[in-house]
């Protein structure tokens, strides 16, 4: 089983569970999202107080700075990659669902703005640059040391902590977005036109199709 095949397993899981749901200097004061969620009306069978709590959520500025943003976008990527069956992480815009998920459970906030400040300091000790700057095989040569749990150095602990994270809110993103459901290939409830008793089921019975 690869890593993608792993981690779907894993969200299949968690649905099953019920859920659906610069880099030292922090610049908030701009929503820079490519999200529209102007018109609630997508929102339906929500309460007008769920939907008024909708509203002034995305209504806040991005917590994320660009620098921020741009690194957990590249996070995602190297976690669920495009491939020959669906998109990869950013196709599904998974970047928005983080922001959002900051919003709305704010404890998520000080260990990701930690971890990627935290992430940076080791890769400029490392390699001399912030983690968005290095090379892919940089990047995932960084990530290997904390990509394991269980299997990280003490001193890569903060770092595990902080993967383990941000590898659940991306999977938990992805397979709730359309692309991650079509990767799933759940279709639902569908309409199915009825042709009647199978002929096996029929001849199993003795009876003919009149």
């Amino acid at each position: 089983m690869n890593r993608r095949q792993s981690i779907k397993a894993l969200s299949v899981t968690a649905l099953s569970a019920g859920l659906l749901l610069d880099a030292c200097k922090t610049d908030t004061s701009k929503n820079t999202s490519e999200v529209d969620h102007t018109n609630l009306e997508y929102a339906a069978g929500l309460q007008d107080f769920e939907k008024e709590r909708l509203e002034k959520l995305y209504a806040q500025p991005n917590f994320f700075n660009e620098h921020e943003r741009n690194t957990l976008v590249i996070l995602g990527d190297l976690i669920i990659p495009a491939d020959a069956v669906s998109g990869s992480a950013s196709d599904a815009k998974v970047i928005d669902f983080i922001e959002f998920i900051v919003k709305d459970i704010p404890d998520h906030q000080v260990p990701l703005r930690g971890g990627l400040k935290w992430l940076d300091m080791q890769c400029f000790s490392l390699y001399g640059k912030s983690f968005s700057g290095c090379s892919k095989d940089q990047q995932v040569e960084m990530l290997e040391l904390i990509a394991y749990p269980g299997k990280t150095k003490p001193e890569f602990h903060q770092g595990e902590e902080f993967f383990n994270r941000v590898r659940n809110l991306v999977a938990t993103g992805f397979y709730t977005s359309k692309v991650g459901i079509k990767d799933l290939g759940y279709v639902g409830n569908t309409p199915n036109k009825w042709k009647g008793v199978p002929a096996e089921v029929l001849q199993q019975y003795n009876l003919k199709d009149e």
